[in-house]
């Protein structure tokens, strides 16, 4: 992966290029807080295996029509790690319905049962024996220049992506769970717009 380029408000169009001619695209959101109805969808880092990776700071009073594009295409498979978050910010900030998706944290929890620690820093340091550090994770990422510390943190974040995905899919075609996962990737759209609409969760029996 070549080193990260920090972009205002959308992908340029040379990069939008490079990115649509790829199958799988890393995918992670920075915001200001975790509540989709009060804070700010900040940042959108997007990354293909082996080309560009840019760090968008979105503009919500825009939108982002090139990133919107791509995240729509039915022909790439978008990677994330908690997909329900990010696409749920995508959606409700920036009017973006991601299109055909996988989330390494849903794979993890239906492959990894011999452990209740899903998180993206305990899964690298599982399937590739790295360390990620993720000091910069929680700041102030509304800022309107970024810290060399943050740039390299959202970088992290996306570059794991793909070998995660690649391990993950080993291990649930190898324990015959690959077909329930491809069946929650494909509900995920489903609950950000059961989210939007203020439902919990509809399985409890309460």
């Amino acid at each position: 992966m070549q080193k990260a380029e920090v972009v205002k408000k959308d992908l340029p169009m040379e990069g939008f290029e490079k990115l649509k001619q790829a199958s799988e695209l890393a995918i992670d959101c920075e915001m200001m807080g975790l509540n989709v109805f009060r804070d700010r969808l900040c940042l959108v880092q997007i990354s293909s295996e082996n080309g560009p990776c840019y760090l968008i700071q979105i503009d919500e009073n825009n939108g982002a029509p090139l990133l919107k594009d791509l995240m729509e295409d039915p022909a790439i498979t978008k990677i994330f790690h908690f997909a329900r978050m990010d696409c749920l910010f995508l959606k409700k900030r920036i009017d973006i319905s991601v299109n055909n998706l996988y989330c390494t944290k849903i794979a993890s929890k239906i492959a990894r049962t011999y452990t209740d620690r899903h998180g993206l820093k305990e899964l690298v340091r599982d399937l590739t024996g790295e360390t990620m550090d993720k000091t910069s994770q929680s700041s102030d990422w509304g800022r309107e220049e970024l810290t060399k510390d943050q740039s390299e943190y959202a970088a992290s974040d996306v570059k794991y992506l793909f070998k995660l995905k690649r391990g993950l899919e080993v291990m649930l075609k190898r324990e015959g769970r690959d077909h329930l996962v491809e069946k929650l990737f494909e509900f995920i759209p489903h609950r950000v717009e059961l989210d939007i609409m203020g439902y919990g969760d509809i399985f409890d029996h309460q």
